[in-house]
């Protein structure tokens, strides 16, 4: 048996199921799939970031007597392909996301497949609740799984060590401009190794739970990256924060990503609907659309929430609540369109997670804020950063204005000698509304159910 390894959210050699369960003669692969790169932009991050990562796991390969094939092109085109050369099973990791499902789908029609949850603790079909039922809200879903996040340590496996890699005339390497892409300078944490990362969260544990909303304190793991690409195994990441006493908080927020996971794997429509059945009434202005994107909204938290990740693919979980609060509520607009953007520009764009967070913040998911708590950006700019030390890091027009001027409506705008954007809408006004429209949504749903 001649058997391919498909590389693709699992960029690592430990704790690799694909390589612990592999037999004989193997041809590990990574595919730059077309059918993705070529709706990119030539300067996305992600892809300079995974290019260099694969690279790496290239080498480390070749470490233990193995190689990476890589390929550029349609997977479908390929494995028709290595078909012709003798190669009849690919072992690969599960996704969960849409075009992965139809993806793999259609390479199974080709190959037989084997599919392992290398990605997550839990694969989703296996938790459900007493009524064989999915879980809808987490912390029943949180402590129905107490037997795994109290426990010291997960099980983890060990690669085969006697695979061999099959003979085939190994692909030359493409270049990121070959593929259409430019080199870009990434942000200084993502050099590190994922465990510099994780050594770096443990010195940070003791002052975690309260440090890790203020957003201008490097107080979070920045391991999301690595867990979304499987640079980084989420049962060694576990293993690694267990023992620590203060380590509960860091792992109930590992877990918020299991259930995003376990959700669009029960409920995939959520990926474009609301998960809750209401239709809200959007204004959907895509002039305001485009200033919230491009940070020009006139509210300098979510200006620079907006520029931040504009410039570094990045942002903190504290600003994703306050400016998909603001575009939801304050805007009115659609949840879809915010979260089509994150997906253009998140370095670690996890679409469940992603997904999750926007229907929550749209009240519209299944275990979402309620419709009428909208969030302040000005309160929570101040409560997080009251010196304003994130906002003016990354808005230089700001540098020389008051703090306090900072988190008050209107406050910059007043001060004659600071040229900056004008607001979009009154904070209060459009507060009103938007809890106007949600009940208006919530009336006509429960009006429609009880006929």
């Amino acid at each position: 048996m001649k058997q391919i390894l498909w590389f693709r959210r699992d960029l690592r050699i430990s704790d690799n199921e694909i390589l612990a369960y592999a037999k004989g003669e193997v041809l590990p692969i990574f595919i730059f799939d077309t059918n993705i790169l070529n709706k990119l932009s030539r300067d996305d991050k992600r892809v300079s970031f995974i290019y260099e990562r694969v690279l790496k796991l290239k080498e480390e390969l070749k470490e233990i007597n193995l190689d990476l094939a890589l390929f550029y092109g349609d997977p479908k085109e390929i494995f028709k392909h290595l078909k012709t050369h003798g190669f009849n099973k690919v072992l690969c990791g599960v996704d969960h996301d849409a075009y992965a499902l139809k993806r793999d789908n259609e390479i199974e029609q080709i190959m037989p497949m084997q599919r392992f949850n290398n990605s997550f603790l839990l694969h989703p079909n296996q938790h459900l609740n007493q009524s064989n039922l999915p879980y809808k809200v987490f912390t029943p879903f949180y402590k129905a799984l107490h037997w795994m996040w109290s426990a010291m340590s997960l099980e983890t496996v060990s690669r085969n060590p006697v695979l061999s890699l099959s003979p085939y005339p190994m692909p030359r390497t493409p270049s990121l401009e070959e593929m259409g892409f430019e080199a870009q300078t990434l942000a200084t944490f993502l050099s590190k190794s994922p465990e510099m990362l994780v050594a770096l969260l443990i010195s940070k544990l003791d002052n975690y739970e309260v440090d890790r909303d203020f957003f201008a304190k490097e107080a979070t793991s920045q391991l999301s990256v690595y867990l979304r690409f499987g640079l980084l195994s989420p049962k060694e990441f576990f293993n690694s924060i267990r023992p620590y006493a203060n380590s509960q908080s860091v792992i109930r927020q590992l877990f918020f990503r299991e259930f995003y996971n376990y959700l669009l794997y029960h409920f995939p429509h959520t990926a474009f609907q609301n998960h809750k059945k209401i239709e809200i009434k959007w204004d959907n202005n895509r002039q305001n659309f485009q200033k919230w994107c491009s940070g020009e909204t006139g509210v300098p938290i979510v200006d620079a929430a907006m520029r931040h990740l504009n410039a570094t693919g990045c942002m903190h979980n504290r600003l994703r609540m306050i400016v998909a609060s603001y575009l939801t509520k304050n805007l009115l607009i659609d949840w879809r369109w915010g979260e089509k953007y994150f997906a253009q520009k998140l370095l670690d764009y996890e679409a469940s997670s992603n997904i999750a967070s926007w229907q929550w913040a749209a009240s519209t998911g299944t275990d979402a804020v309620p419709y009428f708590r909208v969030f302040n950006p000005y309160t929570q700019s101040e409560k997080f950063d009251k010196e304003g030390t994130f906002i003016r890091r990354v808005i230089p027009e700001l540098k020389q204005v008051k703090s306090k001027l900072l988190h008050q409506e209107n406050g910059v705008q007043n001060n004659l000698f600071v040229d900056y954007v004008p607001m979009i809408v009154s904070i209060q006004n459009s507060r009103q509304e938007a809890i106007r429209r949600f009940k208006e949504a919530n009336a006509r749903k429960v009006s429609h159910e009880s006929v």
